[in-house]
């Protein structure tokens, strides 16, 4: 019996997957095998040590240690793509938003709310406050082409938008996804010299924390309209406060507000809704509990984003062996040979690597006994060992 904590609420498209008489699943569930999740915060979290696997139920992962998790040999799962529809048609709205007036020109028209039979007249009077240019036309940068930004670019030129992109890290599936159409840019330099709007869909890490910054505006055109659903970390409030108030942002759309953002004029502020719909949790749900169940009970990892992706077909009559290790010279060659020691034959082997770390999967055919396992776990690198019958 596999134990399954949830630290948020997870939509029961998910966790209905769950075989009852395998895994035991619950809010108030102890000695955790995995645990599922959306934007609990786990970097204060006392982890287990059968703790195997966290998922996340969304894209991104700042709120759990996923370097310690590594190093404890947990997995920690995201569900990239499955809020991509979501938070495209709030990149839409956001693009209108930015150009429009539209929540500006809604607050002015409620505070006339009591005007009365005046209001028809005030209406014609006011609305030239909220005049903004057309979306068809204007050019569109986007930052970012995986799930989301490569729906966006798509559905941008089907608005009469001219759109580049920049992705250094874009896979072949996205690749296929775009519009022969699109305009590859080679830099960023070359969409902020080029763009009327800008989007962002990358990660934040240390790399990229603050990246769009008073450095940064200055490459721009003036008056660009930036769009920020990805991580507030991503801007600079302080400088982008600045580049609003000279003018150089004519508005700047995040779905991250803070007191800084919502201080500032020209700034209009979503309450982190990109993903808020339920076929979005649905979606996510679904996609984090069929990769916590494939890992323990395969040992298959797909969407890990401290563990390289790692898929072998089951042989019949075997036992599977997960391990864990530090990415080092000579390790499979090691592991090989424990085995041989130990008179146990492999009969498929499958092992990759990401960054420090590296996952081999090995079906044996053999007595794979505690002091197998102990052997194991003297080879120097070796951080987990798992048996999966």
């Amino acid at each position: 019996m596999y134990n399954i904590k949830l630290l948020n609420k997870i939509s029961p498209v998910g966790t209905a997957l769950f075989d009852k008489s395998v895994y035991n699943v619950g809010e108030d569930v102890e000695n955790e095998d995995g645990i599922l999740l959306r934007s609990a915060d786990m970097h204060s979290y006392e982890m287990k040590e059968n703790l195997l696997a966290i998922a996340r139920s969304g894209a991104g992962t700042n709120n759990i240690p996923v370097n310690d998790c590594a190093e404890k040999g947990i997995v920690v799962f995201n569900t990239p793509g499955a809020n991509a529809n979501a938070v495209k048609e709030l990149a839409i709205c956001a693009l209108l938003l930015s150009c429009r007036k539209i929540s500006d020109a809604i607050v002015w028209a409620k505070s006339i709310a009591g005007e009365g039979d005046a209001i028809p007249k005030m209406v014609e009077k006011g609305k030239g406050q909220f005049v903004g240019p057309e979306l068809a036309g204007k050019s569109l940068g986007i930052i970012g082409l995986g799930a989301i930004g490569a729906k966006l670019a798509n559905i941008a030129r089907s608005l009469g938008m001219t759109v580049y992109g920049y992705d250094p890290f874009i896979t072949v599936d996205a690749a296929w996804q775009l519009k022969t159409d699109i305009r590859h840019a080679l830099s960023e330099e070359e969409i902020y010299a080029n763009c009327d709007f800008i989007s962002m869909h990358i990660p934040c890490n240390d790399q990229t924390r603050g990246k769009f910054c008073a450095e940064t505006f200055a490459k721009m055109k003036d008056g660009v309209r930036i769009i920020n659903l990805a991580r507030g970390e991503l801007v600079n409030d302080d400088d982008m406060a600045a580049a609003l108030e000279s003018g150089k942002v004519a508005c700047y759309v995040t779905d991250f507000p803070n007191a800084k953002t919502l201080a500032m004029p020209g700034a209009v502020c979503i309450p982190h809704l990109g993903a808020s719909t339920p076929e979005s949790e649905d979606n996510c749900a679904k996609m984090a509990t069929e990769q916590m169940i494939d890992y323990l009970e395969n040992g298959n990892i797909k969407n890990s984003v401290n563990f390289p992706n790692v898929a072998m077909e089951r042989s019949a009559g075997s036992v599977r062996l997960c391990v864990i290790h530090r990415n080092i010279p000579n390790m499979i060659s090691t592991v090989s040979a424990a085995m041989a020691a130990k008179g146990i034959n492999i009969e498929n082997i499958i092992s990759k690597s990401k960054k420090d770390f590296a996952y081999t999967v090995l079906d044996v055919v053999g007595d794979v006994s505690d002091a197998t396992l102990q052997h194991l776990y003297e080879v120097e690198g070796i951080i987990r060992v798992r048996v999966i019958k």
